[in-house]
């Protein structure tokens, strides 16, 4: 099995509600994305995926998607507000926790037919979540 690996950059924000810590308030992270891809033989050209393709597909649809936008839960009280004042909002029906957006991401990148095997969801340096069917 051949694998390979893309890391995708971007900064968002985030709260999780129902928690009782510091992330319960609205702050905001360096996020990576390391996205891996697997395939059981290599393509014409000697690859499983054109690390370019990656940048352009899911990574077009991260700065689109995610990119400095503030990622809450569709019933976050502070969504109203936050959009009579012009934010970018991404509004998910879920908590945005690191496990919850490492699924996020990997169903995107599914649904974009990429070969997808794991995708790693890191918030900080220190901190990341995993999902990996």
């Amino acid at each position: 099995m051949y694998r390979i690996t893309r890391e995708l950059h971007f900064c968002y924000g985030h709260r999780l509600l129902d928690y009782d810590g510091k992330c319960s308030h609205l702050h905001g992270h360096n996020g990576v994305v390391v996205l891996t891809l697997e395939a059981p033989s290599l393509d014409a050209l000697g690859m499983v995926a054109d690390f370019q393709v990656l940048r352009s597909s899911l990574g077009q649809w991260l700065d689109e998607t995610l990119d400095h936008r503030m990622i809450l839960r569709q019933d976050d009280p502070a969504a109203p507000g936050l959009l009579a004042l012009g934010e970018p909002l991404r509004l998910v029906p879920f908590n945005p926790t690191a496990e919850n957006l490492a699924r996020f991401v990997f169903d995107r990148a599914r649904e974009l037919g990429l070969p997808v095997c794991e995708v790693r969801f890191v918030e900080t340096p220190t901190c990341w979540a995993t999902f990996a069917p």
